[in-house]
């Protein structure tokens, strides 16, 4: 993409300074996007993008550094003057109301009519003809607690569309996305930039930035490392621009060394949000982990995933159907009793399921390890052998704090989550039931996350992935399973599926079709 001849950038951001207590967050970063282009922001967790962005969107104010929209110098105070000044930020962690409906979602702030009451009919006649206008549909009736993650995520981007936004900033927009949805996400992006919107994509995905952006910056340590155009970049450059470092090959798959039956499903029934006006689904559905095996779970949000996650760990129960840990029936215990025979889950949501964000990185520890030896005493905890594991975890996982004290929300989403599957990890659980692993993390925290799985399987623990990231499922699994609509809609080995045919069978296709379309005899 060319820029035009006497357009000043959109957004145009120069020695940008911010410190939090002795930390350095921005030293310096600079940032310019030009008017009516995509333009990816890259870096690692923790490398000052989040509070870059921040600062942008009048959520933090920098400690020096100018800050330009369309060449006019601005200083905003709030998210009301970015949002004055035309910008829109659709959050990672989602700023939506859940019991509110979607209508009431979209149109909070700016409720068409005169008078102090809302017009819901009228509302949503407005947001449903806006919803066509964009290309982009949600329920308008829809309660957003009720709504998928995906489809919330999509609300947050119409709710900055409908406040007029020209400027959109787009933090991990496709995290939760089938590749069919994606292809589809993309052409939105493409309609709204001929429409002469400006795109600030933030995203941990390399080929996507290639694929959709026209130039990208990558900073690091909170500094500008250097912006280019997409057409320039290959990924292992911006790998390398983004860790300081060139990154190793990819390990070497190896043939998984096969144990007895760990979990053992059988007949499970599962209330998937997409089909929920149906009630439960109609076939139960069965699977099995071995011991030393991934087998990986792929499927659109909102067909089960997270029923299924729910009822292996105690947390619901379903109405017929057994579950089998080492061949005994574990269908109606609790989750603490399953923690005590050694399942372990890392949850989809690091904030709402994960950890208690004002606790400690030591009290969250403890909030699942308290029972177990060698931190539970006879009468008390042993706070001082919790404190040594607690510390050799910071070192094993690379979690990037101070010390164990500080509480959880001080850290980055990265190491946040890296702090979970340290937790979860120790003691060498026999079951591991993963849930979006890796959501949010950048290439060098996913390398490393993965690497861990993989040692925990090579240890002989079972391991359960679920997984929107068709790339995580591909490269972690030995097996995989297609979730859709509550059944298991397809099973293959290593090797033996394509992105093609994973998205596909997620979207409802049968195998027919999606030989038909590879040409397959």
């Amino acid at each position: 993409m060319t820029m035009a001849q006497g357009i000043p950038p959109a957004v145009e951001m120069s020695g940008i300074l911010k410190r939090f207590g002795p930390v350095v967050a921005n030293a310096g970063i600079d940032l310019r996007v030009e008017s009516g282009e995509i333009h990816a922001l890259l870096g690692e967790n923790g490398a000052g993008k989040s509070t870059l962005m921040a600062i942008l969107y009048g959520l933090v104010s920098p400690d020096a550094g100018i800050i330009r929209i369309n060449g006019i110098p601005v200083r905003f105070r709030s998210p009301r003057d970015a949002v004055a000044a035309g910008l829109g930020m659709v959050h990672q962690h989602f700023m939506l109301i859940p019991r509110f409906s979607v209508a009431e979602n979209i149109i909070l702030g700016c409720e068409p009519g005169p008078g102090v009451r809302l017009s819901r009919r009228r509302a949503v006649a407005q947001v449903e003809a806006f919803m066509q206008q964009q290309g982009l549909w949600v329920d308008p009736w829809a309660k957003v607690a009720d709504l998928p993650v995906g489809m919330q995520q999509r609300v947050e981007l119409l709710k900055a569309l409908y406040r007029g936004s020209r400027i959109l900033i787009l933090d991990e927009p496709t995290a939760l996305l089938a590749p069919t949805e994606v292809e589809e996400f993309y052409q939105i992006l493409q309609r709204l930039r001929a429409n002469g919107q400006t795109i600030l994509f933030i995203t941990h995905k390399l080929q996507e930035v290639l694929t959709v952006s026209d130039r990208l910056t990558v900073i690091r340590q909170g500094r500008t490392v250097g912006s280019c155009t997409a057409a320039e970049a290959t990924p292992s450059q911006l790998a390398e621009m983004m860790v300081g470092r060139s990154l190793s090959p990819g390990s070497q798959v190896a043939t998984p060394s096969l144990g007895d039956p760990l979990l053992e499903v059988e007949r499970l029934t599962l209330r998937p949000t997409s089909t929920r006006q149906s009630g439960h689904s109609q076939e139960g559905i069965q699977l099995q982990v071995r011991a030393g095996e991934i087998v990986g779970i792929c499927g659109v949000e909102g067909n089960g995933q997270t029923e299924l996650l729910d009822l292996l760990m105690g947390q619901q129960r379903s109405p017929v159907g057994t579950v089998k840990l080492r061949g005994q029936d574990i269908s109606q215990s609790s989750p603490l009793v399953r923690r005590r025979l050694g399942v372990r889950a890392i949850p989809p949501d690091r904030h709402q399921q994960g950890l208690v964000l004002d606790f400690s990185l030591l009290e969250n520890l403890l909030l699942t390890h308290s029972e177990e030896p060698p931190l539970a005493g006879r009468v008390r905890l042993n706070y001082a052998r919790a404190q040594t594991v607690a510390q050799e975890l910071l070192h094993r996982f690379d979690v990037r704090a101070s010390s164990t004290r500080p509480p959880a929300r001080t850290l980055s989403g990265g190491n946040q989550q890296k702090w979970i599957i340290a937790r979860e990890l120790w003691g060498d659980p026999c079951l591991l039931l993963a849930a979006q692993p890796t959501r949010g993390l950048d290439i060098g925290a996913t390398d490393f996350v993965h690497e861990r799985l993989r040692e925990a399987r090579d240890r002989g623990c079972g391991i359960l992935l679920i997984s929107f990231d068709l790339d995580e499922i591909l490269a972690l699994s030995d097996r995989i399973l297609v979730l859709f609509r509550g059944q298991i809609h397809g099973e293959f080995a290593r090797g033996e599926a394509s992105r093609q045919t994973l998205g596909l069978l997620m979207s409802g296709g049968s195998l027919d079709r999606v030989c038909g379309q590879e040409g397959i005899s």
